[in-house]
């Protein structure tokens, strides 16, 4: 559902690592993307020059923090983030919002315990902030309260929820299966609303882990029968794939048959197309069903045939227009 008039023109910037992205959601809204020229300077400074007229415009800056193939780091992508929010406060855009799918520094939300360490997460809102965001746009933030480390009088978050997009796309696709399991207690809120929306039961993965080592799980206990189930394992970002390994395990040494794992940020860094595959490679030998999918929240190119990915285009694009049109974000997220 839409609002009244826009509030400004609408008009898209995007940074080289969202383009495709970015161009799929421009081709949804029917406006063109402006045209920016990102330079990266032999000592490794960087700047974004936007070289058409956005004064007076709701803008949309793209970028992705993680992007598979880029040289560059997540920290070098931020920073290039920064620099074309604030070109476009400087080139006198009315609003400026930072689109940011995968939002970096989402895990480090907490000390956890640990005194001598930062929350990364409010750093970055802080930066944001600092060059003039208005707002941010998010998909389906690690955890929903860092939307309070953003200050509203400045700069406000938008967390924009899949699971009712998502979980009718995972059916569509045949992989709904009898029972959603969520791979932690942390997760098991989120999986219920895929349960809710596929009206199907709930498991949940109870894990003890090691927070002294990153993506260390001690020990995990399954809490629901999967017996003769196909499960559906719903996470939020896949990382090194440690976890959803061992929760795959899990699953199949309780009597699973077949499993598919769905996250909102398919990250696959370090190990993890290694142990995918060879998970995949397992199932294969023996007789039962294993894939993965995730979104273009992180797009990977030449994706192994037990991956598939939900393009989450059309649905950047109608919350976008429902934010510039004065709508309801949560209409357009659930329709």
């Amino acid at each position: 559902m839409t609002g009244r008039t826009p509030r400004a023109p609408l008009a898209i910037v995007t940074c080289e690592a969202s383009r495709a992205l970015a161009e799929r959601v421009a081709d949804s809204l029917g406006v063109p993307i402006v045209p920016s020229k990102e330079t990266w300077f032999a000592c490794g400074e960087g700047k974004i020059e936007i070289e058409g007229n956005v004064r007076g415009s709701d803008l949309y800056i793209f970028q992705a923090p993680i992007a598979p193939g880029d040289a560059r780091s997540t920290y070098d992508r931020f920073m290039m983030t920064l620099h074309a929010v604030e070109a476009a406060r400087l080139a006198d855009a009315s609003y400026v919002t930072a689109v940011l799918p995968y939002y970096p520094g989402a895990r480090q939300d907490k000390r956890k315990g640990r005194t001598r360490e930062g929350i990364s997460a409010g750093l970055f809102a802080r930066f944001l902030e600092a060059a003039g965001a208005h707002r941010v746009v998010s998909v389906e933030i690690h955890n929903e309260a860092i939307s309070g480390m953003f200050n509203p009088s400045r700069c406000r978050m938008e967390n924009i929820f899949l699971h009712k997009m998502y979980s009718h796309w995972i059916a569509d696709q045949g992989l709904a299966g009898d029972i959603v399991a969520a791979p932690d207690v942390g997760g098991l809120e989120r999986a219920r609303y895929y349960a809710e929306d596929l009206n199907l039961g709930l498991a949940v993965i109870s894990k003890e882990r090691d927070y002294r080592t990153p993506n260390r799980v001690l020990t995990s206990t399954l809490i629901g029968d999967v017996k003769d189930m196909d499960v559906l394992l719903v996470d939020d970002i896949i990382d090194t794939a440690g976890s959803v390994v061992a929760a795959v395990t899990e699953l199949r040494d309780n009597g699973a048959r077949n499993v598919t794992v769905a996250c909102a940020h398919p990250v696959f860094s370090g190990p993890a197309w290694d142990r995918l595959t060879g998970l995949a490679e397992k199932a294969e030998q023996e007789g039962w069903r294993f894939r993965v999918v995730g979104t273009t929240s992180i797009e990977h190119t030449d994706a192994p045939d037990w991956y598939l990915a939900c393009d989450i285009a059309e649905l950047l694009g109608r919350v976008i227009r429902s934010i510039n049109s004065r709508g309801s974000v949560t209409y357009a997220q659930e329709h």
